[in-house]
């Protein structure tokens, strides 16, 4: 398993806030997404307080 520690940005979005996270390349690459597959599922799991990123079946 590999690490990395990124920061979260907060900006207006609109009439309320969002939030983005900049993922590293080399992660994406390993999970095979790429600019033409870039489509991924988001699972949040409250109770383990985990966000999951998976590349799109």
């Amino acid at each position: 398993m590999e690490k990395r520690e990124v920061k979260v940005s907060f900006g207006k979005s609109g009439n309320g806030m969002g939030a983005k996270l900049t993922l590293p390349i080399p992660f994406l690459r390993k999970l095979g997404i790429t600019q033409e597959e870039r489509e991924i599922e988001l699972i949040l799991d409250e109770e383990k307080q985990v966000i999951e990123i998976r590349k799109k079946k």
